[in-house]
């Protein structure tokens, strides 16, 4: 017995309402799934409502300045992919006569769109009949025939996409694809899958065996790198310094307030902090009081960041020797220039509590 028609049967019922599929188009597929990329549904609907607000079509996103990408897409995350958007929006405009491909081939030389994302949007939005292998539908696909190799494996990834191919239903790509995310997202979960709603559950090997937790195999997880990192909020006549990310590499095209990574050779966080500033700005620092600690996780390391209070000796000019840009700004103005989420709260952090003598606190 097939799963696919009972699965696509369970999906004519229970498909998720989202709002890019209240309303469908193409750049509406687009722009969900680079937001799906890595990131909770739960998460993306707000960002992308405001999104459409925004930029309506693909012409106004070609239209619009990188720093305005960046703001509507801070706090989401992975930020690459609005680079991305940006720079594949251009493209289309400049070179495709304005208009998204229609082939998951065609749709892969665009910048941020790999062999999930061309397959998702050339089968939701275009019809094309092929398969789409994603977080939610390798769990699936792992649990109803039992693969046994780790899942993100070169083997692991060959034989899902294998059997994700092997059973599409011709001319209904775009269902069968929906109906395994949604599968995923509601049914079949990470932690406690809830077996006895699922429509293919008398079929699924995993289960049978009473080994559904057990699967998706996952490789070993790798240890993950903590850096202890320092940040200098240094203020001059109410204006405090921000620095602009390169534009290639993590949060690329951000703005932070600037600073670096302890070394073993910093004798403590204030040394970490001046031997970075010099290296960064050319100038000598003077450090004040703390400003916070702060957490946050990326992909491949977590942080904790030590904000200080600083200031610039007399006759010290700040030089942009690493960054694209730097910029004397007001505390009140600083919601207008795009941060990653640590630097975002100290900003937040500063707007709340400034005052004139706040050096001196």
């Amino acid at each position: 017995m097939s799963f696919v028609e009972p699965l696509l049967v369970w999906f004519q019922s229970n498909a998720r309402e989202l709002p890019w599929r209240s309303v469908q188009s193409p750049y509406r597929t687009w722009i969900s799934e680079i937001m799906l990329q890595q990131t909770q549904v739960e998460t993306v609907i707000p960002y992308f409502l405001r999104w459409m607000v925004r930029f309506l079509d693909i012409q106004t996103l070609a239209d619009a300045d990188e720093q305005e990408v960046l703001s509507e897409w801070e706090g989401l995350g992975y930020y690459s992919r609005a680079r991305n958007l940006h720079r594949a929006a251009k493209i289309i405009v400049e070179e495709l006569g304005g208009q998204l491909p229609s082939a998951s081939k065609v749709l892969q030389r665009l910048p941020g769109i790999g062999p999930y994302t061309a397959a998702a949007i050339a089968s939701i939005a275009f019809g094309e009949d092929v398969a789409a292998v994603d977080g939610n539908i390798r769990r699936v696909l792992s649990r109803l025939f039992d693969v046994r190799v780790p899942a993100r494996s070169p083997e692991g990834e060959k034989l899902l996409w294998g059997l994700a191919e092997e059973y599409l239903p011709s001319g209904r790509a775009s269902e069968y694809n929906q109906a395994m995310m949604d599968l995923g997202a509601t049914i079949c979960l990470p932690q406690k899958p809830v077996c006895q709603q699922c429509p293919i559950a008398a079929i699924c090997q995993a289960r049978k065996l009473g080994v559904q937790d057990e699967r998706p195999v996952k490789l070993p997880r790798k240890k993950v790198p903590h850096l202890t990192v320092t940040a200098a909020v240094i203020s001059r006549r109410g204006q405090v310094l921000l620095a602009q990310r390169p534009k290639t590499g993590l949060l690329g095209g951000m703005w932070e307030f600037p600073g670096g990574t302890l070394e073993e050779e910093d004798a403590d966080l204030q040394a970490c902090l001046r031997r970075e500033i010099l290296e960064e700005l050319g100038v000598n620092l003077d450090v004040h009081a703390p400003f916070g600690v702060y957490q946050h996780a990326y992909t491949h390391f977590k942080i904790t960041l030590h904000a200080f209070l600083c200031s610039l000796p007399q006759g010290e000019t700040p030089e942009n020797l690493e960054n694209d840009d730097l910029r004397w700004v007001g505390v009140n103005d600083l919601g207008e220039f795009p941060m990653g989420k640590v630097d975002r709260q100290i900003a937040e952090r500063l707007i709340r509590e400034w005052d004139d003598d706040i050096l001196s606190s």
